[in-house]
């Protein structure tokens, strides 16, 4: 194991799958100067403009590129900066590579890696801190990944620039300096898999991404108060891991679903509509939902407090369906 940061992780796996793999490749603006959060720095210097490629200011340009290329058989890593900017190039990333696999009879794939970094960060503002996985999710042909630790984080993306599908590859922005242990080698994380990270007997919380530690601190709190929950990172949304979470809830009969995202049409409702369909007969109290209420993000701290999910709120949110 090794201590590394979640940008420096996946970097590191990056450098990995270029290493493996001559058809692996990097495009996106400011590239050569490390990218916007530094996880492409001294790439340059080992893999030459070629490979570490820096683009113009125009995403449908940049995404429309690297889909082609994928298509005639290498693989390109995108970097969009923020998902915000990824909505500029929506038409190649949706109607292209998500379909282009089914449309040709599956004599084309789109290996293709779409890195969006998601999520609130520092008063970055209503059009800097978005978090859209759920759009992604509803379209057939794209797999959806949210890593939340830096392990996951290498894993993930080398398991994604491996995948013949296009992925959607959603990092927080909050999380790049996050630091914990890292396998070293061949780490892979297989899509799909969910991680318990704490068992519980009393009630299920679900999430992804940086919402997941709120998660984690939320189980700590409700420890104190002898009310155990059983802590679910998905990973990745689509696929998700269903027969996990079914089990869980099974066993503790509850769930709360919990997302940075703004909860209307979230990803959460998905987990809460399965859950409820399949397992109506086992609920001992109703799925709860917690989400971000649907307003733009402020700049202003205070404002954007205001659309936080936090520990707190998970913790009561558990010990009220719990019933103490």
């Amino acid at each position: 194991m090794a201590i590394m940061t979640y940008a420096d992780a996946a970097k590191a796996g990056l450098a990995e799958e270029m290493r493996r793999d001559p058809h692996v490749w990097a495009v996106g603006e400011d590239l050569g100067r490390g990218g916007v959060f530094g996880q492409y720095g001294g790439m340059l210097a080992e893999f030459g403009p070629e490979r570490i490629s820096d683009a113009p200011i125009s995403e449908a340009c940049i995404m429309g590129a690297a889909v082609g290329a994928a298509m005639m058989g290498t693989r390109p890593v995108v970097e969009m900066r923020f998902s915000d900017f990824a909505l500029c190039a929506i038409d190649e990333l949706v109607n292209q590579a998500a379909k282009a696999r089914y449309m040709f009879g599956g004599q084309a794939r789109v290996p293709l890696v779409v890195r969006e970094p998601i999520g609130m960060w520092r008063s970055s503002a209503a059009q800097h801190s978005q978090s859209l996985e759920s759009w992604y999710t509803h379209i057939p042909g794209l797999v959806v990944v949210c890593p939340s630790s830096p392990a996951d984080n290498k894993g993930l993306l080398k398991t994604a620039i491996r995948s013949d599908d296009p992925v959607v590859y959603m990092e927080h922005k909050g999380l790049w300096p996050v630091e914990g242990e890292v396998p070293e080698g061949d780490h892979l994380v297989p899509f799909g898999k969910a991680n318990v990270l704490r068992e519980g007997r009393d009630v299920t919380i679900v999430s992804w991404s940086a919402q997941v530690h709120l998660c984690m601190k939320a189980a700590e709190q409700l420890a104190k108060d002898g009310i155990e929950a059983e802590v679910i990172d998905l990973r990745t949304l689509w696929p998700w891991d269903k027969d996990r979470v079914l089990a869980s809830v099974e066993k503790t009969g509850r769930l709360i679903v919990a997302q940075e995202a703004v909860s209307v049409s979230g990803f959460g409702a998905e987990i809460a509509a399965t859950v409820s369909e399949t397992l109506h007969g086992a609920l001992k109290a109703p799925v709860k939902r917690l989400g971000a209420p649907r307003i733009p993000v402020s700049y202003a701290p205070p404002l954007e407090d205001k659309a936080r999910v936090t520990a707190d709120q998970i913790a009561a949110a558990a010990t009220a369906l719990v019933g103490r």
